[in-house]
């Protein structure tokens, strides 16, 4: 039996026993793929934030870049397939598709946790250092302290956490030597987010869709009403948290409240619940309703293709390939990355529909974007 092979298994054996994880590794190795490289595998572990596979946001960009991207493999009902080259390809999108060649997979076996409360996060963790993964990685910041405990406690084990800092216990950033996080200057993303729903809104009524009201979430709020008024100063801001990440029905609601105030654009940031916005506005649109949504973190347009108008994207999947093509290449630092519109970690996704004014608008945009890179344009904080 090869050694991934065997990492694999025991994998398996550990998961089947472990109360607080939902098994998602497949029975067999996943199969290789035509542009694998050659020689030996290392095993990758990730924990998912609540929500977890599924969320077509933040677990699933994390998801892509772990498994299409660095594996090679794609995830169906039975387990991991090859992915063909031109679907890897394609999920690049236009921004990373000039790019392909510098994201080919990395020849590793991946082994993915998801937990079914907060409180499986660190064991998931822990989990994962058993089994002598080469890079153990969280994604969301409700993962930092389960992170920060269990690399201190394997300080030879390399970590990745994306979307918070270590924090001290004065909620100070911290850097442990085998922990590497990432942030995202989110409010420029959101910001260029509320610009282009100032200059579509027609009732100049503008809604966002928040879920647990915390500084993460409430720098998208500050980013998008900067951008609102940036464009149309005039036009009105309506902000509903739900208080959750993980409730598709709750988020409905709130964004059909917020249709019935005569908000004609909606701003979706809050996972799971997101979606729910998202389906809200699909079905206006469908009932006649000339009616938006934007999303946040991955591209929704595939949900509702006659209602999404663009999207905050967090280029997690880049983060999360980039991290272990770094501890393959024996690169990978401990340290903290920030990352923007100016090193690519936050864009904003094609604009698809058509609305009158359209290509001024994506001047605008454009223009919008050129002074915040430069820094010209400060996006403002909460």
């Amino acid at each position: 039996m090869s050694p991934s092979r065997h990492i694999l298994c025991l994998a398996l054996c550990l998961l089947a026993a472990s109360p607080g994880c939902k098994k998602e590794q497949p029975s067999t190795t996943p199969p290789v793929t035509e542009a694998r490289p050659s020689g030996d595998t290392s095993t990758v572990g990730l924990v998912l934030g609540l929500g977890g596979r599924g969320d077509h946001a933040f677990n699933d960009s994390a998801l892509r870049g772990l498994e299409l991207w660095a594996a090679g493999v794609k995830y169906e009902k039975a387990g991991y397939e090859a992915a063909s080259t031109p679907e890897r390809l394609s999920s690049l999108g236009a921004d990373l598709g000039v790019r392909a060649p510098e994201l080919a997979p990395l020849g590793i076996t991946p082994v993915v946790l998801q937990s079914r409360v907060a409180e499986d996060y660190e064991p998931n963790l822990q989990l994962l250092a058993d089994q002598q993964v080469s890079l153990a990685m969280g994604v969301g910041f409700m993962l930092e302290n389960a992170v920060e405990q269990v690399a201190r406690r394997n300080p030879k084990l390399p970590f990745l956490l994306v979307d918070s800092p270590l924090l001290d216990a004065q909620g100070r950033a911290l850097t442990l030597p085998n922990v590497r996080t990432v942030i995202f200057r989110e409010e420029e993303g959101c910001f260029l987010a509320g610009a282009l729903a100032g200059l579509v809104t027609k009732t100049g009524q503008v809604g966002m869709v928040g879920g647990m009201k915390i500084p993460l979430v409430q720098r998208y709020e500050a980013g998008f009403r900067a951008g609102v008024a940036a464009t149309n100063p005039k036009a009105t801001v309506l902000v509903n948290y739900t208080g959750s990440f993980t409730d598709f029905a709750l988020g409905k609601q709130v964004g059909q409240d917020l249709l019935l105030k005569n908000t004609d654009v909606l701003f979706a940031a809050a996972g799971v619940d997101g979606l729910g916005a998202i389906q809200a506005v699909k079905e206006a649109r469908d009932a006649g309703q000339p009616v938006y949504v934007i999303g946040v973190d991955s591209d929704p347009s595939h949900l509702a293709p006659r209602a999404v108008l663009s999207a905050v994207i967090k280029r997690v999947d880049l983060v999360v390939y980039e991290a272990i093509r770094d501890q393959r290449q024996g690169r990978l630092q401990g340290g903290n990355l920030s990352l923007g519109l100016k090193e690519g970690g936050i864009a904003l996704s094609p604009v698809r529909l058509d609305f009158p004014g359209k290509e001024e608008a994506l001047r605008t945009l454009d223009a919008l974007r050129a002074r915040i890179i430069s820094g010209e344009l400060k996006v403002p904080l909460p």
